[in-house]
């Protein structure tokens, strides 16, 4: 008596099923079940097999008539010599063909060009108020003696013979569920559909060559560091008249000798003595754009800051500026001449004992 399971109940039809509800039930389940997607399971393997063998009954008419009449009994002889027969080498190709069907390749079209990219390093007030740079490349470009064709000059591709131009080789296969056409790409041409046959001396056939090419860069005002410019079609050549990639330009800010960059404001650290501090005075500051004088009022603090309106940073493709902030630093000297001891120790008897805390 057999111990096979029951086609239908394998597919999870009933006995009246279509031919339609049959394939529909074996995709999904030979989806499900297939040792590709079941690596972990090594039962899968059998579960499949078992699908394909109910599927391959009850798909067909005459096959299925005598299974509804005669059970398993009227089968055993088909699946003795396995899936061989049938073109297949395995699940993989039974896989393939049921849910691939034809597969079609067309031939390869225009490719972008890759991108390139370079770091300029540039000073604090280049990147404060823009500047130009002229940069040098090495890239991919057509070639200047065939234009890009690979041939002599004179001469044509001619057509792949193993294609005939078309680019594509087809291999057609006979399996149980009909016959299905593989397309590929052409070996011989690599799917161009023409082979170079008198190749360009100066590219040897590739129809490209690498160049040094001097590039002008414009920094607008107001970037900053690791800001990075496109620009467009710079790059390497495209293939098969595909447009050029892009250059990305980095720039390298290098850091000011006592400006700090915050967003496009400045902050600026003056450092002043005591007698500034305590009288008050007006000082020179520096600027982006050379030195302005500030007012610093009688018993100003170490921390107090002072603001220069419009001093800071070009705003970045837009108009305005922004800020210069000072920041007052009362400097304690560590070294004093006798007469400045002198004086120190005179002023400091004129002061009243600061109050004890403790």
């Amino acid at each position: 008596m057999s111990t096979k399971r029951d086609y239908y109940e394998v597919l999870g039809v009933n006995r009246d099923a279509t031919d339609e509800e049959i394939r529909k039930a074996f995709r999904k389940l030979a989806f499900k079940y297939h040792p590709d997607h079941n690596h972990s399971d090594s039962g899968t393997g059998d579960k499949f097999k078992e699908i394909n063998e109910a599927y391959e009954v009850l798909s067909d008419r005459e096959k299925r008539a005598a299974y509804n009449r005669f059970g398993h009994g009227a089968t055993e002889g088909f699946f003795g010599r396995g899936f061989e027969g049938f073109g297949f080498n395995g699940f993989g190709d039974i896989f393939d063909a049921f849910f691939s069907g034809a597969t079609t390749t067309t031939r390869q079209g225009p490719q972008r060009g890759a991108d390139l990219s370079y770091n300029i390093p540039i000073t604090f007030e280049e990147a404060a108020f823009g500047c130009e740079k002229d940069i040098s490349i090495m890239r991919t470009e057509s070639c200047s003696q065939c234009q890009g064709t690979g041939c002599r000059t004179g001469s044509q591709p001619a057509r792949c013979p193993n294609c005939n131009g078309s680019g594509q080789v087809r291999r057609t296969q006979q399996s149980i569920f009909g016959s299905f056409t593989n397309i590929a790409p052409c070996p011989q041409c690599h799917g161009e559909g023409r082979i170079i046959t008198d190749p360009c001396p100066q590219c040897r056939g590739q129809g490209k060559e690498k160049r040094q090419r001097n590039i002008m860069v414009k920094v607008p005002a107001g970037v900053d560091n690791g800001t990075q410019i496109r620009l467009s079609g710079e790059g390497e050549v495209g293939e098969r008249g595909g447009r050029p990639g892009d250059l990305y330009v980095t720039l390298a800010v290098s850091r000011h000798e006592f400006f700090i960059r915050d967003g496009n404001d400045l902050k600026y650290e003056l450092p002043i003595n005591f007698a500034h501090a305590a009288l008050g005075a007006e000082v020179e500051v520096p600027t982006l754009e050379g030195k302005v004088t500030i007012k610093i009022p009688a018993g100003s603090q170490t921390g107090q800051v002072f603001k220069l309106k419009n001093k800071g940073i070009p705003h970045l493709q837009r108009r305005g500026r922004g800020d210069q902030f000072v920041e007052l630093k009362v400097v304690t000297p560590d070294t004093l001449t006798k007469r400045q001891r002198q004086l120190f120790e005179e002023l400091a008897e004129t002061f009243k004992p600061l109050p004890d805390r403790q």
